[in-house]
């Protein structure tokens, strides 16, 4: 649909002027469905369904879908959709994202899509970033939906199990999008059929799309079980990461946070923990346990990614400042932390399925989303899901004032002049809303303000609904907020009483973010719907993102800077330097999640043949089958692996291939070992192979055999695939040694992960196969046993 749109480089006025004439034939019917009954206009969703059934395509009930829905919100929630917002639904039917400024009701102009894409009665997912969120969606757009005869459902967290397939059989579910992605990952550890709770997926919706899928994407998707954890390896890791120095023992990026060992820092280990090398595939746990180590010293900041709370480590999520409930880090980094700060140390998280957020949502066939800011970031929005980034016009023009920024010297200038500028614009009423990247940034702005005795509200780790509110009062006249850039999003600041003739809502940044985006969605919270508002950011030279990615660009100007009497930096090309700066984060960030995609690329392939294959064997396909192809490939595999043609047949690996079929035939096999073709090995175990089929074969239709092998083989898998996750975590550590050699770490984790697999799938293949014939054995003795005594 629209396919002429796609990978174009920007919103032209051509494509918008397509949507608008879409839109006039919305507009023209208007009248036609305001001039319905509800019964009549309730009905159009049956006629609309039975077109689709008898083939005609969902282009040509577009204009009279989004119609009718129109009419239906004007007739339940007193809200009639803007021609902007009818362009953002149609931009999003096609699986895109639309750019819609913040306070243009993207709420609203989700209930179109989401009305339309479920008429086709395969389901439609629309994502939040919080179940705060999911929750008022839910009950706000799902009216309109009920009203036109639409199933409706929530999905959150903790629900039971009847609860979350009732949700993900509506023809419109809400929730978040992590949760989605957890039950995926859940319905492929499902021992019953009647456990699994999600249906093929059709289209998703996702708000704030540049949160979930660009912001979230950093994190993987980890469901973990409870391991007991080598404490005093731990400790040891731990006491030794301290006596390490940076540059010295390790190597630390703080672009993309990699670490890594120096050849002194290997020394080290090795002589504390009395290892020859430890470079060797027996000591990568030991390495493991050590990089965390340091990773916990290095990359986490005590009461910045976490705080210390009775005897606990509570992680901080960065982006809102809120603590992470419950919330841990797994393969033994958060023990690791715990270790550095002397605290009880917990059971390990091992991870027992696991999915990046791309891969996930990639798994959609369509796939859309909305946010106030995109267009910085849509060449990677198009590389990774295949989406457009269209710019849909306000519905009134954007007054806001953005001041250019001020650039100080030093950190303490910076705050001082916040404060000074927040006292100004708050003696004479006009509400101030104060940004800032992390808790502890927030609480120093907070230190500043309290100089000026100033009252203000500050956000710091409360919860949803608090956030909620507090950033819905900081249009109001005579407040101040001070908040994470994060905080409530989503939610819309309304200006009080007054407010307009003050000039609106003013909005200070007091640090430039890792990207544009954000910082674009900090100013968007003044001038919504046509407002006044200014913003403005104040940073300085001794800011983060300086020290981390500009620290020589920084010294360099130093040298011909000038600076007024408040240390504010008057140089004009002071912008190029912050320009340039936020350009190369962004590059580093794009290339850190391009290149943790690529990684999780690779477990991706392994896992849908893992997924596939546990998939039949729940659904029972052909189980016996199943079986029989297992066997011919261990038996395959055992061969050819061990029996390389290019070698003389001496060389050949006799014993490993004895060893691998006396584990699968009942009967001892003693091969020839004097034949040189694999061919001849074949023919010599052929009659042994042959005999088992058949004895396999005999129990297709015995029910209580398959439910055995059903449980037997999903079992293996589960074990052989979380063991597999842990050892693809240790060869993606160990590939930072092996780098040392100069070869391409990317090249080497794929050729490894890939050994690894294909190494780990024999062993499953051989597991199942020698467990089963040994099952089956039993069985059929006991059958002869019954006979005979009959």
């Amino acid at each position: 649909m629209f396919s002429i749109f796609k990978n174009k480089e920007r919103t032209s006025k051509r494509e918008l002027k397509h949507y608008y004439k879409i839109v006039d034939k919305i507009n023209q019917l208007e009248h036609t469905y305001s001039s319905m009954s509800d019964d009549e206009l309730k009905h159009m969703t049956v006629q609309f369904k039975e077109r689709l059934a008898k083939g005609e395509p969902l282009t040509n009930i577009i204009p009279d879908a989004f119609a009718v829905v129109r009419e239906a919100s004007k007739r339940v929630l007193d809200m009639r959709h803007f021609d902007v917002q009818l362009i953002g639904g149609l931009v999003l039917t096609e699986g895109n994202i639309a750019e819609m400024a913040t306070g243009e009701g993207k709420t609203l102009v989700a209930s179109l899509p989401s009305y339309v894409r479920a008429l086709e009665g395969k389901g439609v997912h629309v994502i939040t970033v919080n179940d705060y969120l999911a929750k008022r969606d839910f009950e706000l757009i799902g009216q309109i939906h009920q009203f036109l005869g639409l199933t409706v459902g929530l999905n959150l967290p903790m629900m039971d199990l009847e609860q979350k397939k009732k949700a993900y059989n509506a023809d419109i579910t809400y929730g978040v999008g992590t949760e989605f992605g957890f039950d995926y990952l859940r319905d492929n550890m499902a021992y019953k059929l009647e456990d699994k709770v999600q249906r093929p997926y059709h289209f998703a919706i996702i708000d704030e799309v540049d949160s979930v899928l660009i912001d979230e994407a950093k994190t993987p998707l980890i469901i973990a079980g409870k391991t007991p954890s080598q404490e005093e390896l731990h400790r040891i890791a731990a006491m030794l990461a301290k006596t390490f120095k940076k540059d010295e023992d390790y190597e630390y990026d703080e672009e993309t946070k990699a670490t890594s060992l120096t050849d002194q820092g290997i020394d080290k280990v090795e002589e504390a923990f009395g290892v020859d090398n430890l470079y060797d595939l027996d000591h990568q746990v030991l390495y493991h346990y050590v990089i965390q180590a340091v990773r916990a010293h290095v990359m986490f900041e005590r009461d910045v990614d976490y705080i210390v709370k009775d005897d606990k480590i509570e992680l901080v999520d960065m982006f809102t400042g809120r603590i992470l409930e419950g919330r841990s880090l797994s393969d033994g980094l958060h023990q690791a932390i715990e270790a550095k700060e002397g605290v009880t140390i917990t059971d390990e998280n091992k991870a027992q399925a696991q999915i990046t957020i791309q891969n996930y949502f990639r798994m959609y066939p369509i796939l859309s989303g909305m946010t106030g800011t995109a267009k910085t970031q849509e060449k990677e929005f198009q590389e990774v899901y295949n989406m457009r980034v269209v710019q849909v016009p306000t519905n009134r023009p954007v007054i806001r004032i953005d001041q250019p920024d001020m650039v100080f010297e030093t950190r303490d200038a910076k705050y001082e002049f916040v404060a000074q500028e927040a006292k100004r614009r708050h003696e004479k009423g006009q509400p101030i809303l104060i940004g800032t990247t992390s808790i502890l940034q927030s609480e120093e702005v907070a230190k500043y303000l309290d100089k000026y005795g100033l009252d203000y509200q500050l956000l710091n780790a409360k919860t949803v609904e608090q956030e909620v509110e507090l950033i819905s009062q900081a249009g109001q006249k005579g407040r101040i907020t001070v908040a994470t850039n994060m905080a409530g999003r989503g939610t819309d600041i309304k200006l009080g009483e007054g407010v307009h003739e003050l000039g609106g809502l003013y909005v200070i940044g007091t640090e430039k973010h890792e990207s544009r985006r954000i910082d674009n969605q900090l100013r968007g919270r003044s001038g919504r719907q046509g407002d006044p508002g200014e913003t403005r950011f104040i940073i300085s030279l001794e800011d983060d993102m300086f020290r981390r990615f500009a620290k020589e660009d920084v010294e360099k100007f130093k040298k011909k800077m000038t600076v007024d009497e408040k240390k504010l930096v008057l140089n004009k090309d002071v912008q190029e330097l912050i320009d340039r700066t936020q350009r190369i984060v962004e590059g580093a960030q794009f290339s850190m999640r391009q290149y943790n995609l690529q990684l999780d690329d690779v477990i991706n392939d392994q896992r849908k043949i893992m997924y596939t294959l546990r998939n039949k064997v729940l659904h029972q396909e052909d189980i016996i089958d199943i079986i029989q192809k297992l066997l011919a490939d261990a038996i395959d595999f055992a061969i050819r692996e061990n029996a390389d043609e290019g070698l003389g047949h001496e060389e050949w690996n006799w014993d490993e291939i004895e060893n691998t079929l006396n584990s699968i035939f009942p009967e001892k096999i003693v091969l020839d070992r004097s034949v040189t073709k694999t061919k001849q090995i074949f023919d010599q175990v052929e009659p042994s192979h042959l005999q088992l089929k058949e004895f396999i074969q005999s129990f297709e239709n015995d029910e209580s055999v398959i439910a055995t092998s059903q449980q037997v083989m999903l079992n293996y898998i589960d074990r052989m695939w979380i063991n597999h996750l842990a050892q693809m975590t240790y060869l993606k550590e160990g590939i930072g040694l092996r780098s040392y050699q100069g070869e391409d770490p990317m090249r080497i984790y794929q050729r490894e992960g890939l050994k690894l697999f294909g190494k780990n799938f024999q062993e499953l293949r051989r597991q199942i196969v020698s467990e089963l014939a040994a099952f089956i054995k039993i069985r059929r003795n006991e059958e002869e046993t019954e006979n005979g005594a009959i």
